[in-house]
């Protein structure tokens, strides 16, 4: 096979169906349910939810493997540890009794057996992998004492990449973090330590340096709009080109390069209230709220949409973009949080927005703040990009070990287990 390569001349070739026998009988009781949600992709680790599961599930054992065939793409294969019921897009899978289950699993989880599968799907919005593809896909197979070296291997090599993986995303959320706290402190107590403070009047917000005023957000704009509530704007109405519907997709990364919902011009003429202008500020204000990004200079023509209310400030009071900051910093997410009403979700209205307390500096002092976050931002992001790059080298790495190991291009057989500690 093009895909196998060579293997070695010891190990068998058959198709998957031979190796492992496709379960179909329906759970006669609801007992450890198994979702699609409860693996995680790639390595086939069980993820506890709370999610009330419904539906009929295909009974499985111990050892028995579940094979996400919706989306393929996504990895999803689990080693059962326990009976249980697969409920959803599974093929439920029983090794064969010369075939290791945690060997098997390996190959399932192999990078080129994924793609491939994933190439075969049917189904444009919800692809799925098909039973007589699936099983037709060839396995090489060495004997049960080999296929149990290479998976003792696999066990112990994988953990130490997913230990380092684990280091790394650590060090991800630790930035992230400190890239928070390091804007909510500039934006309410400054930069100088030494500044003498005063009472803000505001009890969430507590002392701010001496020099500042405390204004709410409804005395620093000069126009706000909401979004087109109602019918005004409904998804028939968009187009695949013409005039740009911005949401939370810009606003909640900060990012007016994506999206593709258009209106068109005779649309956008009728909603020229709507329309965003450079520097105006965009809140979120239903589900993800109170997420705030400042148009920039470059921003094509366009509108709001409902889950978006828009801000154009008093520039002589306050810049633009150190109202965002200022709106994104934990403290005021925890009042956005507060003030947030809705039942079926979350979400904020002008009057609470309106309502905030701003610890606002002089101009200049703004200017500096400013100056200062970019480059924490800069450092932090620079930090944050080389973990993350580290990640995916990682995953490389873990994948191709895989690779390597289930097709017999490494042999693991003469390896010397390490000795625990």
């Amino acid at each position: 096979m093009e895909w196998l390569g060579k293997i070695p001349s010891h190990w068998s070739v058959r198709p998957l169906k031979r190796a492992l026998r496709l379960l179909t009988e329906k759970a006669d009781r609801r007992s450890n349910p198994v979702a699609l949600e409860n693996i995680e992709s790639w390595s086939g680790r069980f993820i506890p939810t709370e999610t009330e599961l419904v539906g009929d599930g295909i009974a499985f054992e111990r050892g028995d493997i579940l094979f996400g065939k919706l989306r393929p793409y996504l990895a999803k294969v689990l080693l059962a540890e326990s009976s249980g019921e697969a409920v959803g897009d599974f093929h439920v899978m029983h090794p064969a009794i010369d075939v290791l289950p945690r060997f098997a699993q390996y190959q399932l989880l192999e990078h080129t057996f994924i793609d491939i599968v994933d190439g075969s799907t049917f189904g444009s919005k919800m692809p799925r992998a098909s039973w007589e593809f699936v099983g037709s896909m060839p396995l090489a197979t060495p004997l049960l004492e080999e296929q149990t070296a290479i998976a003792t291997f696999l066990d112990r090599e994988t953990a130490k990449i997913d230990a380092l993986i684990a280091e790394q995303e650590k060090l991800i959320a630790l930035l992230a973090e400190k890239r928070q706290a390091t804007i909510s402190h500039a934006v309410t107590k400054g930069l100088n330590p030494n500044a003498p403070m005063k009472d803000s009047g505001v009890a969430w917000l507590g002392e701010v340096p001496e020099r500042w005023e405390v204004k709410r957000m409804k005395h620093l704009v000069r126009e706000s709009i909401a979004g087109p509530y109602g019918s005004s704007l409904t998804k028939s109405m968009y187009e695949t080109s013409g005039y740009r519907v911005y949401g939370q997709q810009q606003v909640i990364p900060d990012d007016f390069s994506v999206g593709d919902y258009y209106i068109s011009e005779e649309r956008f003429v009728d909603m020229i209230r709507y329309r965003v202008e450079p520097n105006d500020i965009l809140i979120s204000v239903m589900g993800t709220i109170g997420r705030a990004a400042v148009v920039p200079p470059d921003v094509e023509p366009g509108i709001i949409n409902p889950r978006l209310v828009l801000y154009r400030v008093i520039e002589r009071l306050v810049m633009p973009r150190y109202l965002q900051c200022f709106l994104n910093n934990s403290t005021s997410q925890r009042y956005f949080s507060l003030a947030a009403q809705g039942t079926t979700m979350e979400g904020l209205n002008m009057t609470s927005i309106g309502e905030l307390y701003v610890a606002l500096p002089p101009i200049p002092e703004q200017m500096e703040l400013l100056q200062f976050i970019q480059q924490e931002e800069e450092k932090l992001d620079r930090l944050s990009i080389e973990s993350t790059r580290a990640v995916t080298l990682l995953k490389e790495r873990r994948s191709a070990l895989i690779t390597a190991a289930v097709t017999g291009q490494i042999d693991v057989r003469n390896l010397t287990p390490e000795i625990p500690a």
